[in-house]
């Protein structure tokens, strides 16, 4: 039941993005502006909040981000593999591979962590996010890269990471680490504020996740997005949980890790296909077929862990 009244509220908020996009309560403008407001202020004010509080001598599981980060570039390299033996465009093999490992850790992972773990499970969530979050990236520059349609240069790997660290989701991890580790106390005011500003997060992201599917691009790539769909939210948690198991890491820890495994293909997928060279429809349809079957995926991956 706890699985049910997290997973269907979640996608409840969804489905109601995308009737106010087709209603016209979202426009294109709002979307743009709404999703920069989520991304740059109100979901790095919640991980901050979370993580300044936190303990985390008990909260870092460093053997729960390790393997979360081995299956990363595990289901990286299934889809690699996977990619050459479909016929796809050079651009569109890039992408399906992207689409393959990049989650959506600060809209939907957080979001399920937070609704199903609570407090503390989110903290250790937004631990882990922030180091998957570094090395998805770096892997994503590198493979668009690779398949761009002009691969002129190489992908330059100083460039790569310091446009990744400045990525507002990993400096707030960064920040709530560090005011934790000093043992400083929040001041009231700030503390306040950052509870209002936590508040809006997680309805807005949803709305804004919701009103970002579409599906018109789906047909002509059906079979190639359901398959980058099954890596990303069946095997790349199914290669976590068999490492989680072997390594006997117990649920209550590396719970975290499998809901950030089991995250949807990132609406960040499709801005950084247009920027590299990939193919941004094929990221448009992964986007939403992936974030609509995840509904179910998850379920299957919290029962099961």
């Amino acid at each position: 039941m706890n699985i049910i009244s997290t997973i269907v509220p979640i996608f409840i908020i969804i489905f109601l993005g995308l009737f106010a996009k087709r209603k016209g309560f979202i426009t294109p403008d709002f979307l743009n502006q709404g999703n920069r407001l989520v991304y740059y202020i109100a979901i790095p004010a919640m991980i901050f909040s979370a993580i300044s509080k936190a303990s985390l001598n008990t909260q870092m599981n460093l053997k729960v981000i390790m393997i979360t980060l081995v299956s990363l570039l595990s289901i990286s390299a299934i889809a690699f593999g996977t990619a050459r033996f479909l016929k796809m465009a050079r651009s569109s093999k890039g992408t399906f591979i992207q689409c393959s490992f990049h989650g959506n850790l600060g809209y939907i992972g957080l979001a399920v962590a937070f609704y199903y773990l609570g407090d503390s499970g989110f903290v250790k969530a937004a631990i882990i996010a922030g180091f998957v979050m570094i090395l998805q990236n770096i892997l994503a520059v590198i493979v668009l890269q690779y398949h761009s349609k002009s691969n002129a240069d190489p992908p330059n790997m100083f460039d790569t990471l310091k446009k990744t660290m400045v990525n507002p989701v990993i400096l707030s991890a960064i920040a709530g680490i560090l005011f934790s580790l000093s043992n400083a106390t929040m001041p009231l005011i700030l503390d306040r504020a950052l509870d209002i500003l936590k508040g809006l997060a997680l309805p807005l992201a949803l709305l804004i996740i919701g009103a970002s599917l579409s599906f018109e691009k789906l047909k002509p790539r059906f079979l190639n997005i359901t398959v980058s769909s099954f890596l990303k939210v069946i095997v790349a948690p199914a290669i976590g949980f068999v490492l989680f198991k072997f390594f006997s890491v117990h649920p209550k820890d590396y719970l975290p890790g499998l809901i950030i495994l089991s995250s949807p293909t990132a609406t960040l997928t499709y801005i950084m296909a247009k920027e590299i060279g990939g193919d941004p429809d094929f990221a448009v349809a992964a986007i939403s077929i992936c974030t609509i079957i995840s509904g179910l995926t998850y379920g299957v991956w919290l029962s099961i862990g």
